[in-house]
């Protein structure tokens, strides 16, 4: 008994670590938000000094061979991506970045962009550092349209009907057999993805109220003193986790079939 507590004690750990390593970026992102709020800043505004941050970050990480350049790539697109729906929803008033700044576009600095890579880049990290793979894993015909109507959702409800809570039930139709495995040491685990959608959606809810508090950017009932996030806002970030797994899970499929693919980068999908 006490040799399987000690196993136990010892593959969390090991599981804590290697999730502390896939969130070096989000980290130093959050840091930086604290650290630039507590110390007066030189030269820049606090928006600039957190754009040159990140990065410098995201140079070191590609040159200390802690990212690939296929990941880099991903998480390019999440911050294009991420870059669109902060504009979209400053304009329509969601949230705001009250804060001066040169690099401002909009109304939105453009170091948030960086947040949404962050996301992106836990998932490639985690994806290669545990050897993630996934069982049962629709089909791309079903997974795209899914994703494409959760990313359109977060724009179309400002002026039509929030279907997320059919797009939720969506996700655990077409997920319900679908498992994501994952080393620890030299074990290996399985849940079902829709679990870990669920736990990752939570962990950034929980970011997301540290990230207001240090005045990353601000909800309307923020405004005059700091509020604890609706919870809420957890199908909201739920719902990006999924379009950020499934863009992340599409793209190492598409890489995975290509000739010639540097198969000790990207873990095969099995379907």
């Amino acid at each position: 008994m006490e040799r399987r507590l000690l196993h136990a004690l010892q593959q969390l750990v090991r599981f804590g670590w290697q999730q502390a390593l896939s969130c070096v970026f989000p980290v130093v992102i959050f840091a930086s938000l604290a650290l630039t709020k507590l110390i007066p800043l030189p030269w820049l505004p606090r928006y600039d000094w957190l754009l040159l941050i990140c990065l410098a970050m995201q140079v070191w990480m590609l040159r200390s061979g802690l990212e690939t350049r296929d990941e880099l790539k991903v998480i390019t697109v999440f911050h294009l991506i991420g870059l669109a729906l902060e504009l979209f929803k400053v304009h329509m008033g969601s949230w705001s970045y009250p804060e001066e700044g040169w690099t401002k576009v909009g109304g939105v600095p453009l170091y948030s962009g960086f947040m949404y890579a962050s996301v992106a880049s836990y998932l490639c990290q985690a994806w290669r550092r545990m050897n993630v793979d996934l069982v049962r894993w629709p089909s791309l015909w079903l997974v795209t349209p899914l994703a494409a109507s959760i990313y359109l959702n977060f724009f179309t409800h400002h002026y039509w009907i929030d279907i997320r809570w059919w797009l939720s039930a969506l996700v655990l139709i077409l997920f319900w057999r679908t498992w994501v495995t994952f080393e620890v040491g030299r074990h290996r685990y399985r849940m079902p993805l829709s679990l870990s959608f669920v736990l990752i959606g939570f962990f950034i809810w929980i970011a997301e109220n540290v990230a207001t508090f240090f005045g990353a950017w601000e909800y309307p009932n923020q405004s005059d003193v700091w509020r604890l996030v609706h919870v809420g806002k957890v199908s909201s970030w739920l719902l990006l986790v999924i379009v950020s797994f499934l863009i992340v899970a599409a793209l190492k499929q598409v890489k995975e079939r290509r000739p010639g693919a540097e198969k000790d980068r990207w873990n095969s999908i099995r379907s």
